[in-house]
């Protein structure tokens, strides 16, 4: 079992910043499907389409996976990640600030909005990495961990630098093959930085968190490699033989076997440690793992897999994840800030189990909504999936900002009753 590093980890504004952007981007790509949701859910190339992509790609999985990694590595790898206080904030504001001209850049037509988040984008994610990958290979111990994630950050990287190429294209500032380069640019910043990102740190918050036992790591080295050598091989054939085949069999079959694999450890975990984490993840792997079976049996259904993996499945597994670090930085704040020998809430005070399952019923609507509009195109239908969409994530911005609120009135009550 790895041990917890508390006094390694960062100052929690740091990743507390990032998560905490999450639900906001989540209720703007609601608030697009109730605007415009028919059209949408008809197309992938459609300006619009893309801004409701990139809304959960880098405003909901990009905000989560970056304050994750920063609050992660220090404190659960032993990862010393460089200047986390002085380049974080910027970090934070760069990132976003580069997101919300991106979507202007889509939405609006706007050329200049496109330039600017196709540099932007990618040199927050070189920061990133300036700030974490010298870390991750220069730590001791738990090799395998930090290789995923390490392979992640590079993959994140490369799907960073080709979406800025990608912007500059649609923006008319640069000639390039579009088609081929999205393919590229989708698989690799799904199954290279966000499926292996999450598969990696899996290896310690499922045993930690739920209870598991480790995936072997022979097995879970050899899916690496596989990944690995199967992305390279499938960007090579898109780009030089026109073959997106191989792209998507890669997709599918790594995601089912870390699907398959995760579920197969939490059937056989402790009944007494089953919650809505567990259920979270569950329900997330399960709509991963219908995701690659679509892929595999019905590529004609693109749309059906994206809308089901990009704003189902993936947002499940983040989100319950979300909840646990958000509520655990609390709790190291409050740690931090009051004297020893006070007694202070536990972090399940902080955040009680009932706000969890909440958030977790608050987002099954949308998971039963938004595949039917993708397979019955419907106006009415849409709209119903974004406003329950736009509820789900402000459910979620609710109960976390209750971990500062309970936070703050046990101070309160500390300085009136010292």
């Amino acid at each position: 079992m790895v041990q917890l590093a508390l006094e390694k980890a960062p100052p929690t504004a740091l990743p507390r910043r990032f998560l905490l952007s999450v639900p906001l981007w989540g209720m703007f790509a609601g608030i697009l499907l109730v605007v415009d949701g028919d059209a949408l859910l008809r197309t992938r190339w459609l300006p619009e389409t893309l801004a409701l992509v990139h809304a959960f790609t880098l405003g909901v999985l990009g905000n989560a996976m970056f304050g994750s990694v920063l609050q992660f590595l220090p404190a659960a790898a032993g990862v010393h990640v460089r200047g986390s206080t002085s380049l974080g904030p910027w970090l934070h504001v760069l990132f976003n600030l580069g997101l919300a001209l991106l979507m202007t850049g889509l939405l609006a037509g706007w050329r200049l909005g496109l330039l600017a988040a196709g540099v932007l984008l990618p040199t927050t994610f070189v920061l990133l990495c300036a700030m974490t990958l010298p870390g991750t290979l220069s730590a001791v111990g738990q090799r395998l961990l930090r290789a995923g994630i390490g392979v992640s950050l590079v993959f994140a990287l490369s799907t960073a630098l080709l979406g800025g190429c990608l912007a500059l294209g649609l923006g008319g500032w640069l000639e390039i093959p579009l088609a081929a380069l999205v393919d590229v640019h989708a698989s690799w910043g799904l199954l290279g930085w966000t499926v292996l990102l999450i598969a990696s740190v899996a290896r310690v918050v499922m045993p930690m968190f739920q209870g598991t036992s480790v995936v072997p790591a022979a097995a879970q080295a050899a899916w690496l490699m596989s990944l690995l050598l199967a992305l390279l091989a499938g960007a090579w054939l898109r780009l030089l033989r026109d073959d997106a085949s191989w792209l998507r069999l890669a997709l599918a079959i790594h995601a089912l076997l870390f699907t398959c694999s995760a579920l197969w450890l939490q059937w056989r975990a402790p009944r007494s440690r089953r919650g809505p984490l567990l259920w979270s993840w569950q329900a997330g792997l399960g709509a991963l793992a219908i995701t690659a079976l679509i892929l595999l049996w019905d590529t004609r259904n693109e749309l059906l897999a994206g809308a089901l993996g990009l704003c189902i499945a993936l947002p499940l597994l983040v989100n319950g994840m979300l909840l646990e670090i958000v509520a655990f930085l609390g709790w190291i704040a409050l740690h931090r800030r009051v004297s020893r020998g006070v007694r202070i809430p536990g972090i399940q005070r902080l955040l009680p189990e009932l706000d969890k399952a909440r958030v977790l019923l608050a987002q099954l609507p949308q998971a039963f909504l938004l595949p039917a509009a993708v397979l019955w195109p419907r106006l009415w239908l849409a709209r119903s999936a974004g406003l329950a969409m736009l509820l789900a994530w402000l459910c979620l911005w609710l109960t976390l900002d209750g971990v500062r609120r309970r936070a703050n009135r046990f101070l309160l009550n500390m300085e009136d009753h010292p």
